[in-house]
């Protein structure tokens, strides 16, 4: 009885009184409609179901791995999450320290074996400036511990971009190039989304993997929706790493590193396994590769979209190869951090109409 007395106010307190009677025909469709819509949204909130929850919080503590640990946060599937991403001594000063990563948020009934959904509903940076750097070897055009180079390395070097935020745009001083000045669009996007990583283990934050990680891709933005393997109960969700803009590859080794505010809604497939994170967002589905060489990585992303749209699609394998040969996308997310990332993309234009659902 409850619930019918909150349907009724959610319906606009409609009523059966004497005005039921001697409204005009449109008034009383209009009521019975909102009296049916008040008798649905009852039902659906009945016993055993919930309303979603948003949840506030502002992080204290960041951490330098992902690993399975007890978390900050426990939400429930339907849940939103109104937070920001940690703000540190490295984006202020020359030798600072990383702030480490938002995290573990658990998702109650989360379990191995399970996909955990998470959409990106809002990411806006929160200050007005954003650092880029250059650092001896950690550069896709660099030597490094993994491909040593005779040549110089590329020397070290700090920029620090201005940021409009009601513009949104870019904008850095060139003194000693021509144009002197540059003002560009950004794209927010979170560099780290990952859940704890499976059995015990615990990868640096640099690093990306099955579980999500330093995928350094620029499509997870407002907007996207990322699917990420759950290993542990909870799922464990980690979240960080704001650029406000970022080219393919990170070639230089760092995107426009920054704060951002985000709200994120969570939700389970329940016995939905996958292997390696995927995305998805208004025009595309998208599957991750994330190892060296960048080769094997795209090899990943590649086989993991054709097994996506054979299973989930009704594609006939290799026809599904023919399709995606002509049709897709390729974007190297990042080829600097220890593991490279490939993200392959198909049109989601060309899948059937009815997608089933996961």
């Amino acid at each position: 009885m409850e619930s019918m007395r909150g349907a009724w106010k959610i319906a606009g307190r409609v009523s059966f009184g004497a005005g039921w009677a001697v409204a005009a025909p449109r008034e009383r469709r209009r009521r019975r409609a909102a009296c049916l819509l008040a008798i649905g949204l009852a039902a659906a909130c009945g016993p055993g179901l919930r309303a979603a929850e948003t949840h506030r919080l502002k992080p204290a503590v960041g951490w330098p791995t992902f690993a399975a640990r007890e978390p900050i946060l426990s939400v429930k599937p339907g849940d939103r999450l109104e937070t920001e991403t940690l703000w540190g001594e490295w984006y202020e000063k020359d030798g600072g320290a990383w702030p480490g990563e938002v995290g573990p948020i658990a998702i109650e009934g989360a379990a191995p074996g399970d996909t955990l959904v998470v959409k990106i509903l809002k990411l806006r940076p929160n200050r007005d400036t954003a650092i880029s750097t250059h650092r001896v070897g950690f550069s896709a055009v660099a030597g490094d511990f993994y491909t040593p180079m005779l040549n110089e390395p590329i020397p070290a070097r700090r920029f620090v971009w201005k940021l409009d935020r009601q513009r949104m745009v870019g904008m850095l001083d060139l003194p000693g190039s021509r144009i002197g000045r540059v003002e560009v669009p950004l794209r927010p996007m979170l560099g780290r989304v990952a859940t704890a990583p499976p059995d015990g283990q615990a990868w640096a934050g640099l690093w990306p993997g099955v579980f999500g990680g330093n995928m350094d891709d620029s499509d997870v933005g407002e907007g996207i929706t990322v699917y990420l393997p759950v290993f542990h109960p909870g799922a464990l969700f980690y979240f960080g790493d704001g650029h406000a803009l970022q080219g393919d590859g990170e070639i230089c080794g760092s995107g426009l590193e920054t704060s951002m505010d985000v709200l994120f809604e969570f939700d389970l497939l329940k016995g939905k396994t996958i292997a390696w994170p995927r995305l998805e967002n208004s025009e595309y589905i998208m599957t991750t590769g994330s190892v060296r060489p960048l080769m094997d990585a795209l090899r990943i992303a590649e086989v993991e979209m054709v097994g996506w749209l054979v299973s989930d699609y009704g594609f006939d394998k290799w026809e599904a190869l023919q399709v995606l040969s002509q049709t897709g996308s390729i974007r190297v997310a990042n080829a600097v951090d220890p593991n490279y990332t490939v993200v392959a993309k198909f049109p989601k234009r060309l899948l059937p109409p009815a997608l089933p659902a996961w």
